[in-house]
């Protein structure tokens, strides 16, 4: 006799309590295989296509395209075959959804209102949908390493010796306690093999935390500059199509007086992520701007000369951002964030440039990770690939989140000047304006040049005036003499 199975939307990772319906990729009648993606969902940070754990025939769908669904929430139900020895591998499950979401329990289990918690074990552990707590460095749940001597980070390092003293260690067999994909594909990108690990969540959840103590303590073993924390993702003004409303928009109701009052467009999605962000950020930070005028004839020039002597082209954005990781080095202040519970400013050892992309989204800041070891024909590439995934909307959470300084260029808009908001809890952002013929003294002569406003907008707890100021004329130095990059090759 066939059973029907209830799949709930999983945990997301990156702290998301909540998706959107964006598309249905199976029809009630449809028959599905595990792990074959069944519906097109978009959070505040991606879109993300969801694999079901179940092989079988759809019997219902839950919320139509549109509707925003909680975690936790039923997706579908499917109706599987009887559960002789030979159909259990086939429809009991992957132990794989998302990435990292199990399904190894028997199904009579999975349709227990509240899934099981993560349990470390044996091979056929169960594995719930508990929600993951976001990781968040600047409000001091975890403070890079070189910070501070609290218990909180001593116990860390303690946990991270343990686990790096493991890794030549047997593994064990059986499943890893782990639901959030973001924790997976970290410890996967450093080559950190999860079971190794104990998780510091329920049960011994593996949580983001947990994996980047452990790199933090690789990082000082290897004596390389640790500390490079992961924030959340940026937000700021940026390049391509004028935006368009990610939501319908409803009527109003009339006012007491008898007319329309407007429409009412929710702040949800991305929208609503940004909203939230730059509110924060003006909330919190205590910023201030300076700019300066500098001509960029000479960087025009060099780039036109570097386009000329063949290879891959190189685009404006990726030289201002070999200039951004120029200064930064000299100016390191302001690649840090300000941890306001332990009152402490963190200077972070790697450069994640996060720049800003206006898609039909909405605004969304893909972020560069090490931008400071590359060179100008990388970050080309790099800015390239992930504009497009911005403009397709296949961008993972993972290249949304981490910046620690934004490179905002608005002169595509045809605007001179900005007064940006930070990408909390960044410490600075650089805005450009656009490049533009204008009559300028060059050599003591009256000239036209191609001139740019640079304004830059920063946290004046990280440093003073006297320290943006250098890190802004240092920009301006560079955009105007190309060759001050030299000293730094």
């Amino acid at each position: 006799m066939a059973q029907v199975l209830e799949f709930k939307l999983p945990d997301l990772g990156e702290g998301l309590t909540e998706a959107e319906i964006v598309r249905w990729l199976v029809r009630v009648g449809d028959v599905v295989a595990v792990d074959q993606p069944v519906v097109e969902v978009e959070t505040a940070k991606a879109m993300v296509e969801v694999p079901c754990p179940y092989g079988g025939v759809v019997t219902a769908r839950y919320g139509e395209e549109g509707t925003e669904l909680p975690v936790g929430a039923p997706l579908l139900t499917v109706a599987v075959g009887p559960r002789t020895p030979e159909a259990e591998a086939e429809a009991g499950g992957s132990g794989n959804v998302l990435v990292g979401y199990g399904t190894s329990e028997a199904p009579t289990r999975r349709r227990r209102v509240r899934p099981a918690p993560v349990t470390a074990g044996p091979a056929g552990a169960r594995a719930g949908t508990p929600t993951a707590p976001e990781y968040r460095p600047a409000n001091g749940s975890t403070a890079a390493a070189g910070t501070g001597g609290t218990a909180a980070r001593d116990a860390g390092a303690a946990f991270a010796g343990t686990v790096l003293a493991r890794e030549s260690a047997p593994l064990a067999e059986g499943p890893v306690p782990v639901i959030s994909p973001l924790v997976r594909k970290l410890a996967r990108d450093n080559d950190l093999d999860l079971r190794v690990l104990t998780g510091s969540g329920p049960d011994g959840l593996i949580l983001r935390v947990d994996v980047e103590t452990v790199l933090r303590a690789r990082t000082v073993q290897d004596g390389r500059t640790a500390g490079a924390a992961t924030l959340p993702a940026a937000t700021g003004v940026t390049t391509g199509p004028a935006p368009a409303p990610s939501a319908p928009v409803s009527p109003a109701p009339l006012s007491p007086a008898g007319h329309p009052e407007g429409v009412r467009i929710p702040l949800k999605g991305i929208r609503g992520a940004v909203a939230d962000k730059l509110a924060r950020s003006r909330r919190e930070i205590p910023d201030a701007t300076c700019w300066v005028d500098a001509d960029a004839t000479e960087l025009m020039r060099a780039r036109a000369a570097m386009n000329a002597a063949g290879g891959p082209k190189i685009s404006l954005l990726a030289l201002l951002a070999r200039v951004c990781t120029a200064a930064l080095a000299r100016f390191p202040e302001l690649n840090s964030y300000v941890d306001t519970d332990a009152r402490e400013v963190v200077r972070l050892g790697h450069v994640h440039l996060g720049f800003a992309a206006q898609t039909e989204r909405g605004l969304v800041v893909p972020v560069v990770r090490d931008a400071h070891a590359r060179d100008a024909e990388s970050l080309t590439a790099e800015f390239a690939r992930l504009t497009d995934a911005a403009r397709t909307g296949t961008l993972t959470p993972g290249e949304l989140t981490g910046g620690t300084f934004t490179l905002n260029n608005y002169g595509v808009f045809g605007v001179d000047g900005s007064t940006p908001i930070i990408n909390h809890p960044e410490a600075a952002m650089l805005g450009v304006g656009r490049i533009i013929p204008k009559p300028w003294v060059h050599e003591g002569e009256l000239a036209v040049r191609q001139v740019v406003q640079l304004s830059l907008t920063f946290d004046h707890r990280v440093c003073d005036g006297g320290t943006a100021g250098g890190f802004l004329r240092y920009v301006a130095d560079c955009v105007e003499q190309p060759a001050v990059l030299l000293r730094t090759l």
